[in-house]
């Protein structure tokens, strides 16, 4: 799923191409993706609508618009919006440029797209088709988003104030509690990993357990990795691809998610994975002890 770094990379790349852009129409073989309004509303409200801005809250995409309202996208487990043109051939749209819009199969699985007034079109791929897009009021998309926790690279989100938010979750395991997005916002699988392994904490541990040094080298880890991530245009290892159809480049900097097996790079003992509810986690056993 994308996380933090993902979308912070999609907003990126198309809040300079698409604001003042205006949407003309929009396609959907899948309406079950279109979580609110109905699918034909959706398409009356949309149609005519100026996108003013382009941001990020937590793991989702939001296009503020004219006559007072928000396009929020949720990419979900393997949604990634792409930026071009395409055009019906039988029963699928391929792309009229080449390059990785038409090469990489991952952006091929083409089940929403919008028609800007220049001509080009706005795409979501979802293999699994799980993504989520709401079309809502500016007060509606304020309650939707008000249970998220802090943003972790806000320049106020200080130790201590993370600090305060992990230990709310006293019992919890570090792991889980790093993911919740009632916490933080934004962190997922990918990341929560990455974070422990360069914090040298075990994702078991209990948050009661985690000694202040502990917390220090989480927050700092936390804002190395999330930054590092966002440098490269998030992690492309499974679905996720930039609006260019092009992959990020973070699996140069991937230390243990999903190297099962692999020597870490800290101690060359063998990384192992296990199972955390029903997500998995990687972590050393060496430098990452319970």
């Amino acid at each position: 799923m994308p996380e933090l770094p993902e979308v912070e990379t999609v907003v990126f790349d198309l809040k300079d191409k698409l604001p003042k852009r205006v949407f003309v129409n929009v396609w959907t073989d899948s309406p079950n993706l279109i979580r609110h309004p109905k699918f034909d509303q959706f398409k009356k409200e949309i149609k005519g609508k100026k996108i003013e801005r382009i941001w990020r809250r937590g793991k989702n995409i939001i296009f503020d618009l004219s006559g007072d309202l928000s396009l929020l996208v949720h990419q979900k487990l393997t949604g990634h919006l792409l930026l071009g043109k395409w055009e019906r051939k039988g029963k699928k749209w391929e792309a009229l440029e080449k390059g990785p819009l038409s090469d990489d199969p991952m952006n091929k699985f083409l089940h929403l797209i919008f028609w800007l007034d220049d001509g080009r079109q706005l795409a979501l791929s979802d293999l699994r088709k799980f993504a989520k897009v709401e079309l809502l009021k500016k007060e509606e998309l304020e309650e939707k988003l008000k249970k998220l926790g802090p943003e972790p690279l806000e320049k106020d989100f200080t130790f201590e104030k993370f600090k305060e938010a992990i230990l709310k979750k006293r019992k919890g395991k570090i792991k889980q509690v790093l993911m919740d997005q009632e916490v933080i916002a934004g962190i997922g699988n990918i990341y929560s990993d990455e974070i422990l392994w360069r914090a040298r904490i075990h994702p078991l541990k209990k948050v009661d357990q985690l000694s202040e040094r502990d917390l220090k080298e989480i927050y700092s880890a936390m804002k190395e990795v999330l930054k590092k991530a966002i440098e490269m245009g998030g992690e492309s290892i499974s679905d996720f691809r930039r609006p260019s159809g092009e992959k990020g480049g973070f699996d140069k900097e991937r230390k243990v998610y999903r190297r099962e097996g692999e020597k870490c790079f800290r101690c060359h003992t063998l990384i192992k994975r296990i199972k955390l509810a029903s997500r998995s986690a990687y972590f050393c056993p060496n430098c990452q002890k319970l």
